[in-house]
């Protein structure tokens, strides 16, 4: 009897420590809080887009400072007081509601690779649909970055190497208010080097955004608008 329960336990404890660093997304919380008994919570956003892909190495759309970034295409269609984006990878099994899913996504969802994201979340002058097809002339601001997030889980290694960001508009500056327009998601890993693995992109706000549209190039935005 005391052997079986001893296999028993080392069962349940060997089943335990490999979920410990089970990915799974919670709701994606605002920058509003509100306090419930004693504990203050995040307002959930009220809108959420979800993106699944899969980076493959040697296949970046620039590099900058050493970098290898890769870029998923945004169009915002009215002005937001607040946009979060965070990103986690691998997507694995996670659950989102109607996302949007990359050319070689499903080819590609069962695997185990996975990168330490760091993303950033920029805003074109483009402010016009007929002016996207002009988007390689664009002028890019970054808004916001982030490397590491306490708040998003754990990746496979136990380390907390996925991202989240949140950025309020500043409607005093022309560049740095969140208008009507193009708008992209760059990531990368934060060591120079491959960028290889499934992912999850998620823009939120706080408000609904009807007619957001999410791709991995301008040409797939463009037709899905």
């Amino acid at each position: 009897m005391k052997t079986l329960q001893r296999i028993a336990l080392l069962t349940v404890a060997l089943f335990t420590f490999g979920n410990v660093h089970a990915q799974k997304l919670k709701s994606f919380g605002s920058s509003i809080e509100k306090k419930i008994g004693f504990v203050k919570k995040k307002v959930p956003y009220t809108d959420v887009v979800s993106y699944l892909g899969y980076a493959a190495p040697n296949t970046e759309d620039e590099v900058k400072n050493g970098k290898k970034f890769y870029y998923i295409y945004v169009w915002v269609p009215v002005v937001a007081p607040e946009l979060g984006l965070r990103m986690m990878s691998p997507a694995k099994k996670v659950k989102a509601k109607n996302p949007i899913k990359g050319k070689n996504y499903d080819a590609n969802a069962s695997s185990d690779d996975f990168f330490d994201t760091y993303i950033t979340l920029e805003r074109s002058d483009v402010i016009t649909k007929k002016g996207i097809k002009n988007a390689a002339d664009a002028n890019w601001t970054v808004l916001a970055r982030n490397d590491d997030s306490s708040e998003m889980p754990k990746q496979p290694s136990g380390s907390s190497y996925n991202s989240l960001l949140r950025y309020k508009s500043k409607t005093g500056s022309p560049t740095k208010a969140l208008t009507r327009g193009l708008y992209r998601v760059g990531f990368t890993t934060f060591k120079r080097g491959e960028v290889k693995g499934t992912f999850i992109a998620q823009i939120g706000s706080p408000v609904k955004l009807p007619g957001v549209v999410m791709a991995k190039t301008v040409d797939e935005l463009i037709a899905h608008m």
